[in-house]
């Protein structure tokens, strides 16, 4: 290729990246061009011989370097793009489909202003947010410094131990719920079906006629059944007895359901029963609050008489 048309196609290409350049607004240090000893003339298309050169403009893109923002070098993973992912553009025809003008005219229209802040919650030094990473950085580092200790509470809250093959194969089973994406319906199930396994053993290892498991805590699983009773009796009998050796937070669940269903939940000593004709059902705790393990076939019978 002759010496002028390598100059004459250096110098399309030159105007090319002037000219993407001025559109783009992005300018960088002027560069040197030359050809075996002859530079390139602007504009004029002239060939100048010597060391003297014309600079040309040249784009970022042209040098192999891009502009990065500051923006783009913070993290990625906080929170307002990963779960509000809508766009300007999306927000605006949703907005405009409401019929209003812009999403702060849909919100005065709709959220009164006696309800809303007019600034952001002051929260120290956690008003900015945290990335993702950061917080679980944070939280591990605040989780350290919990002590272990072991708890004599006693009142229904021991330590357990669950072997790892019921861990793996019953609690954390998938396989109970679905063998594909977990939806709601198919861990409902999966969790019925875990619970009537359960009380049917239940009934299997104590001989009871009836039994009743729940993912519920121990006081509200007794309200729950305190509920029961008074359905199966249709609310025809009002008094329900609560053992005075329950635990302390059983007996304080139920006297607070009982209020709002109407019925009575009277709290009393063992010995001392009085199975009436409005009673529709007995709560006692095995073993008791105090650890003590009692022998309740006497109750029952009488309870049943």
């Amino acid at each position: 290729m002759s010496r002028m048309r390598i100059t004459s196609f250096l110098l399309r290409a030159a105007a090319k990246a002037a000219r993407s350049s001025e559109q783009s607004g992005q300018y960088v240090a002027r560069r040197m061009i030359s050809t075996n000893g002859a530079s390139l003339a602007a504009g004029t298309g002239r060939r100048m011989l010597g060391m003297s050169a014309w600079q040309i403009p040249i784009p970022l893109a042209a040098q192999g370097v891009r502009h990065i923002s500051l923006d783009a070098l913070k993290p990625s993973d906080n929170f307002v793009p990963r779960h509000n992912s809508t766009t300007p553009e999306e927000e605006a025809a949703m907005v405009k489909a409401t019929g209003f003008s812009s999403l702060d005219a849909l919100i005065d229209a709709t959220v009164p202003k006696s309800i809303r802040r007019g600034d952001a919650m002051d929260m120290g030094r956690y008003s900015e947010g945290m990335t993702e990473s950061e917080f679980l950085s944070f939280f591990k580092n605040m989780a350290n410094k919990n002590q272990v200790f072991k708890s004599y509470i006693g009142m229904g809250y021991y330590d357990t131990h669950v072997p790892g093959v019921i861990l793996r194969n019953v609690l954390e089973n998938p396989g109970w719920y679905t063998q594909y994406t977990p939806y709601q319906a198919e861990i409902a199930q999966g969790r019925l079906e875990t619970l009537l396994n359960f009380q049917t053993m239940v009934c299997d290892l104590t001989g009871m006629q009836i039994s009743n498991a729940s993912l519920l805590d121990e006081a509200t699983a007794a309200a729950e059944a305190m509920t029961m009773c008074s359905a199966v009796a249709r609310g025809k009998k009002p008094r329900f007895l609560v053992s005075s050796k329950c635990h302390p937070q059983t007996i304080a669940v139920c006297q607070t359901r009982a209020e709002g269903l109407g019925l009575v939940a009277d709290v009393v000593d063992e010995g001392s029963m009085s199975f009436g004709k409005d009673v529709c059902g007995v709560l006692v705790q095995y073993p008791d609050t105090t650890g003590s393990v009692n022998d309740y076939r006497s109750m029952v019978e009488a309870a049943h008489k």
